[in-house]
């Protein structure tokens, strides 16, 4: 099955999109971007490949029609064990490299009573990974360093307590380990998972096991399909670093404009607000860039400010919209620069202001950057898509929303929950022109 990717390096995330032959959208992946850029785009696209597999089930097992209205049960329940099965998988992994960076003179004395820690922490490890990957469970991440790592620490903590060794120890281990985990792409090890993970699925739905020979039929067809990259674009931040040639290379400007058309064919303007950078695009009919603004001199009024003030209220990225929703005051934020906005940040908070007020102001303060940059590349025409992983915070939405109509009245404003994925669909866009669109043109004129 002939199968056209589009990977965006964005400087926080990496999203990949495949798309079939028909330009249906079959698969999504994200990870998250890494010193190893060549890592995380591979890591990216395996995770849309995993995903494309779960659409071709999922008709596969819609034609067939013997799980008798439980497909979805069905499908949930196997891509959690999928997923457990990867976890399980790299936590091997991570405990072999973890043990082997304990050895040699670093530890001393300690050095064994480090080695029997370990294997204690991943002992224990393993017994968590059914609950942290049960229906209902809820995790902060889906990526494996954040899964991993705030259990290892946790657990870390109690164990060398218990064993009367200093904690730091254990920490040095696992810093040390991790970005070679995390590095490591597990793309041959996807079907033997899969079907380890079709296996604990009819076990937890027995309902299903009663019919598995009629199940595994459509799913052994699936599994032995080639899903064939035929061609591949690379775009976003890090797009010079990625491991493709220059000519599968597009503009993240070219490919948010086009992956918003596509999304809404009626978008005309965009903007876009990711970890770096502010883009605001203006489109024609046909999703191509007619003008467009950027700031990317600093991270002020991107995703990585509001990073930045995460962290000095001690607070997680995916708190802040939330709470700024409770806000009952309106707090003008005078600083936009992350360098000055946590003294203002302190400042405001010593006068007594409350904490849901301010980052109110804060959410308010970014999108008014954005407005200026939308103003200079053309202003906001109808219909207006708002796109980049601040588009899923409340917070900057509820803002834009005001602040667009104060200026511009009543206009059509477009978001996507997987906005995040736009640049990597106008790349997976670009690539089905340039093999499906130009093989019709070429076929045309030779007739």
């Amino acid at each position: 099955m002939r199968c056209f990717i589009g990977v965006d390096l964005g400087s926080t995330t990496t999203k990949a999109v495949v798309m079939d032959e028909a330009r249906n959208v079959i698969g999504r992946g994200i990870t998250n971007s890494r010193s190893n850029y060549d890592t995380a785009a591979a890591v990216a696209k395996q995770e849309a490949l995993v995903a494309a597999r779960f659409t071709l089930l999922r008709g596969a097992l819609e034609r067939a029609g013997t799980l008798n209205g439980g497909l979805e049960a069905f499908l949930g329940q196997l891509e959690r064990e999928l997923r457990r099965e990867q976890f399980i998988e790299q936590l091997a992994d991570l405990e072999q490299v973890c043990k082997r960076n304990a050895e040699g003179p670093r530890f001393g004395a300690d050095v064994k009573a480090v080695a029997a820690a370990l294997t204690e922490v991943f002992r224990r490890l393993r017994e968590e990974a059914p609950e942290m990957f049960a229906p209902g469970a809820k995790r902060k991440s889906d990526f494996f360093r954040d899964i991993a790592g705030s259990r290892y620490l946790a657990i870390g903590e109690t164990v060398a307590k218990e064993a009367g060794l200093r904690y730091d120890m254990l920490l040095n281990v696992f810093d040390r380990s991790i970005i070679e985990v995390e590095n490591r792409v597990y793309g041959d090890s996807v079907r033997s998972n899969l079907r380890r993970a079709l296996d604990r699925t009819f076990v937890a739905l027995p309902e299903a096991a009663s019919s598995s020979a009629a199940v595994r039929a459509p799913i052994d067809g699936v599994l032995a399909t080639e899903l064939e990259e035929t061609y591949v674009v690379g775009t976003g931040y890090g797009r010079a670093r990625l491991p493709f040639s220059k000519e599968h290379i597009r503009s993240e400007i070219l490919c948010h404009g086009l992956g918003a058309h596509v999304m809404y064919p009626g978008t005309a303007t965009v903007l876009d607000i990711g970890g770096q950078d502010t883009k605001a695009i203006q489109v024609d009919p046909a999703g191509i860039v007619e003008n467009f603004q950027i700031n990317d001199r600093c991270a002020a009024g991107c995703g990585r400010y509001l990073g930045y003030i995460a962290d000095e209220m001690n607070m997680g990225l995916h708190e802040l919209g939330p709470m700024a929703m409770k806000s009952t005051k309106t707090i003008r934020i005078n600083s936009t620069c992350t360098v000055f906005a946590g003294a203002e940040l302190r400042d405001r908070l010593s006068l007594g202001e409350k904490r849901e007020d301010i980052m109110a102001g804060l959410h308010r303060a970014i999108i008014l950057r954005a407005m200026s940059i939308l103003a200079r590349s053309g202003g906001i025409r109808n219909e207006f898509t708002f796109t980049g992983g601040v588009a899923k915070n409340d917070a900057a939405v509820k803002a834009l929303n005001d602040l667009v109509r104060e200026n511009y009245g009543e206009i059509t404003l477009n978001i996507n929950p997987d906005s995040i994925y736009t640049g990597a669909l106008g790349g997976a866009t670009f690539a089905w022109r340039a093999v499906v669109e130009e093989g019709k043109t070429a076929e045309a004129r030779t007739s």
